[in-house]
């Protein structure tokens, strides 16, 4: 008989966002709301 044990570990941390990368994920963000808002009224004029 054979006993195969496997231990591992995951961590995770936290990913520090520089200072550019928040204001571009902020205009994408804007972009994207922008984009669905218009999908939407879209949407109600059909």
């Amino acid at each position: 008989m054979t006993l195969n044990i496997f231990f591992f570990s995951i961590t995770f941390k936290k990913r520090e966002v520089s200072l550019q990368e928040a204001a571009q994920q902020e205009v994408v963000e804007k972009l994207y709301q922008q984009n669905r808002d218009r999908q939407i009224s879209m949407h109600h004029l059909m």
